[in-house]
């Protein structure tokens, strides 16, 4: 049995938070309704690359869910909506705040109709603050959380990481505030809103920038692949490629720099506290390069690995896809889209020991539940 087996989720969000929360819930065993609008359906079902006309990245970010077809824009889609509601413990919604209001569907007015509703609210600024009317995107919460400026080499334009990571951290953070309120209501029989805004999401991930900002003026700026005041840990060139290492462990830091002949470094006394490596980091990284640019990434990885430093390949995707530990660990799950195609999707995450996770519901042609979910006590047509 699932852990979410016998939580029913009503998901009304579009494109990436929202879905992504309904998702990881679905994975665990919640009935996840997507309701989607006439005609087009989620815009994801359309984005990036596309087998027969059908994102492959839909397969992942609707696995696990039914399709209902309903247009919210009507009086008599509001109406199949709200009596959806009435029997479901989870809404997740990612409009611009104010609209499901507008609708006739605030808090107040669900919550006195089903007590026990919890509602998931996932906005670029929350429901409320002076910024809660702008529009907001992941790439915005992003270089609003301070994340944005930290990526990137020193003085110059910071890049992304190539992925929504606000979106998603927004998602993660809703999954918990769910969880959360599920448990709550256990003991008060009672629901409540969990309000998720992408910047707040990026910015509880920051780590000390405020503290040291406070405490010491300190602005910390962007350092490229190093971790800013922690030494050693960086990217560095190998002879065919890069290496990842991470010695910034006092032991660790010792063991590093026998391996790479490098002794000197490794006894002195200065450097055997972060404080000290953090302050000639320089020297410490180019002693670093100087031994990897000799090497193999192979040979860096293997001979560091073999006395336990931390170290890693920078991974592509097909590094990920050839990888016997990905699979080993079921992070690689073989699917069959409805265009017949055979696709890889990533496993399900975290792995529970007693109720695991599982992928038990292919993603679904737009519609294909409709029926099946509002069957004839409802108003609107399939």
């Amino acid at each position: 049995m699932m852990p979410l087996q016998g939580i029913k989720v009503l998901e009304l969000g579009q494109l990436i938070a929202g879905p992504f929360a309904g998702k990881t819930l679905g994975d665990f065993g919640a009935d996840v309704i997507k309701v989607e609008p006439p005609s087009t359906g989620d815009p994801l079902r359309q984005w990036r690359l596309l087998h027969e006309g059908a994102s492959v990245w839909w397969q992942v970010q609707s696995r696990n869910k039914r399709s209902v077809v309903l247009d919210l824009r009507t009086e008599a889609g509001r109406a199949d909506v709200r009596r959806l509601i009435d029997e479901a413990d989870v809404l997740i919604e990612n409009f611009k705040p104010g609209t499901l209001e507008k609708w006739g569907m605030g808090y107040d007015v669900l919550s006195a109709r089903n007590p026990g509703l919890i509602m998931l609210r996932i906005s670029g600024y929350g429901q409320d603050g002076p910024y809660r009317d702008l529009p907001g995107f992941a790439v915005v919460a992003e270089a609003m959380g301070g994340l944005r400026h930290l990526m990137g080499e020193p003085d110059r334009p910071p890049v992304r990481a190539g992925v929504s990571l606000g979106d998603t951290l927004a998602a993660l953070h809703g999954v918990i505030g769910v969880l959360l309120a599920l448990q709550a209501r256990q003991r008060t029989g009672r629901g409540q809103v969990v309000d998720v805004a992408l910047y707040e999401a990026v910015f509880n991930c920051m780590e000390s920038l405020l503290p040291e900002y406070s405490a010491f003026g300190v602005v910390r700026q962007p350092a490229g692949s190093a971790l800013l005041g922690i030494a050693p840990s960086n990217a560095y060139r190998c002879a065919d490629g890069q290496v990842v290492i991470g010695g910034n462990g006092d032991s660790i830091y010792k063991r590093l720099m026998q391996a790479i002949g490098r002794e000197d470094l490794g006894e002195d006394p200065e450097l055997a506290h972060n404080a000290g490596r953090a302050a000639r980091v320089d020297t410490i990284d180019a002693a670093i390069t100087a031994w990897t640019v000799q090497r193999s990434v192979q040979d860096v990885v293997s001979t560091l690995q073999a006395v336990s430093v931390p170290v890693g390949r920078i991974y592509t995707v097909q590094d990920i896809a050839d990888d016997p530990h990905y699979r080993a660990r079921g992070m690689i799950e073989r699917i069959t889209m409805v265009t017949g195609l055979s696709l890889d999707v990533p496993g399900v995450v975290p792995k529970l020991s007693d109720t695991p996770g599982g992928l038990h519901r292919p993603a679904p042609t737009l519609g294909e539940h409709t029926q099946e979910v509002l069957g004839q006590r409802f108003n609107s047509p399939e």
